[in-house]
């Protein structure tokens, strides 16, 4: 049986003549936690956005928890198991806490109204509660509207939103990237809660520091191709930037170790 939970193979993504995403193979294996660096433009989220169906695929394939997958939009990813931060977060903007946090997988009550169903807010206010204490993500107010909130909130919502229900892969883009050291913590906290759990985690940042504490391994994205695949504790912050920077070229990604 294998350990391996996200393959893909030939991964590539067109946009006319602009080639985003090149030949991208990559390897994940179950409890595993990566790292995706690169600079800006370098492919980085146009490979998250194929792997979860955000867009599709000029060519290649994914394969998911054994099986080779197409999916038609991220709430089908979602259903598959991958749950997602974006960097767009992707919340909205005019619902409370609860309502984002169960949007598309409300509880709902006795359906004794036939094809009608009633949401069940005491439910859903209760596991948002949960939720939030398990990631210790702090919401003063949870019936506040997202659009009510500050940039650090929201992101921390989508967090929680992430953390909260059962997966078999977490993808977080630039996590952190718009919140303040405090609200950094809580989030790196939550990582390394995922991994204590077993779960395999995607990671796509910027920051350095934040990637050389958290993952077991770092692919470097240039230009539309991965151009390294290195394992944490064989490698350091220099080496990682002279891939991302072109400084050093030639190794070749052969998949995960």
């Amino acid at each position: 049986m294998t350990d391996i939970i996200l393959e893909t193979k030939g991964l590539t993504k067109h946009y006319g003549g602009v080639h985003a995403l090149s030949d991208a193979d990559f390897v994940l294996h179950k409890g595993e936690h990566v790292a995706i660096m690169g600079d800006n433009g370098a492919g980085k989220s146009t490979f998250v956005r194929q792997i979860t169906g955000v867009e599709q695929r000029t060519s290649g394939t994914i394969r998911f928890d054994g099986k080779e997958v197409n999916f038609s939009g991220p709430i089908r990813a979602r259903e598959a198991g991958i749950e997602t931060v974006f960097q767009t977060l992707a919340l909205a903007d005019d619902l409370n806490v609860p309502d984002n946090l169960f949007l598309g997988r409300e509880i709902t009550m006795c359906n004794w109204l036939g094809p009608f169903r009633l949401l069940n807010y005491r439910a859903m206010r209760q596991a948002t509660l949960e939720g939030l204490e398990r990631t210790a993500v702090k919401i003063p107010n949870i019936n506040n509207t997202i659009q009510n909130m500050s940039g650090g909130q929201r992101q921390c919502v989508a967090i929680a939103r992430t953390a909260t229900f059962p997966s078999k892969l977490t993808i977080m883009d630039e996590p952190t990237a718009a919140l303040g050291v405090q609200e950094t913590e809580q989030v790196e906290n939550i990582i390394r809660t995922l991994k204590k759990a077993g779960d395999p985690l995607i990671l796509i940042s910027h920051n350095m520091r934040q990637v050389m504490d958290l993952v077991d391994r770092i692919v470097v994205f240039r230009r539309g191709r991965i151009v390294a695949n290195l394992n944490r504790d064989e490698t350091d912050g220099q080496d990682v930037v002279a891939y991302i920077t072109g400084a050093k070229t030639g190794a070749e990604y052969e998949g995960a170790a």
